[in-house]
C-alpha cells in the first residue's frame, strides 16, 4: 500500500513577547538585519510598531480621495441633470445651475462616498477580508495575541529567510517562545 509522504511547508517563524516595547525593539532589529517580509500581531495598537516592520499604507488614502471625487461628481452631476434636462424650471429668473445651492448635497455625497471607499477599501483591499483561515493561527499560543501577548512573524517568502538562521536570530531577541508556523 502506497503512503504519500507528507511534505511540511513553512509559512514562517514567529516569536512571542510579553511586553509591547520588546516587540518594537525586536522589529527594529529584524529590519536592521535585513528582513523585510514580516508582520506583527498585538492585542492593541503599539506606537512605532508599524514603522518598525516597514508597513506603508498608500492605497487607502488614494481610494478615499478617488471615492470623494467620484461622490462629488455624482452628487453635483445628478443635480445638474435633474435641473437642466429632466425638470427645468425658471422661477424668478434664477439660473438652471445655481452652484451655491448645489454645494450641500455635493458635500454630503463626497463624504458618503469617501467613507464607503475607506471602509470597503480597508476591509477588502488592504486586509484581504473575509479571511476565515490564516497560517499564523497555527502558531502556539497565538490565541493570546488578542489578550496579552505580542507576536512577530518573519515569513518564509522573505529573501533572507533561512529556517535555522531565522530561528537563532529570533531567539537572540529574547522572546518567551520561538516557533515554526506551518502553512
Amino acid at each position: 500500500m502506497y503512503h504519500a509522504e507528507e511534505t511540511k511547508t513553512v509559512y514562517g517563524m514567529v516569536a512571542e513577547f510579553s511586553d509591547p516595547e520588546e516587540i518594537v525593539v525586536a522589529a527594529h532589529k529584524a529590519r536592521e538585519a535585513g528582513y523585510r517580509k514580516m508582520d506583527a500581531y498585538t492585542p492593541f495598537p503599539v506606537h512605532g510598531l508599524s514603522e518598525a516592520i516597514g508597513f506603508q499604507d498608500n492605497l487607502v488614502p488614494w481610494l478615499i480621495f478617488i471615492g470623494g471625487l467620484l461622490g462629488a461628481g455624482i452628487g453635483y452631476g445628478l443635480q445638474v441633470y435633474l435641473n437642466v434636462v429632466e425638470y427645468p424650471m425658471n422661477v424668478g429668473g434664477r439660473p438652471l445651475v445655481p452652484w451655491p445651492a448645489f454645494l450641500p448635497v455635493t458635500f454630503e455625497c463626497t463624504v458618503l462616498s469617501a467613507a464607503f471607499f475607506a471602509v470597503f477599501g480597508a476591509i477588502i483591499g488592504m486586509n484581504g477580508l473575509p479571511k476565515p483561515y490564516h497560517p499564523i493561527f497555527n502558531a502556539p499560543n497565538f490565541d493570546l495575541a488578542s489578550q496579552d501577548r505580542f507576536f512577530l512573524c518573519i515569513e518564509s517568502n522573505d529573501t533572507q529567510f533561512d529556517l535555522e538562521e531565522t530561528r537563532h536570530f529570533l531567539q537572540s531577541l529574547g522572546p518567551e517562545n520561538v516557533a515554526e508556523v506551518e502553512s
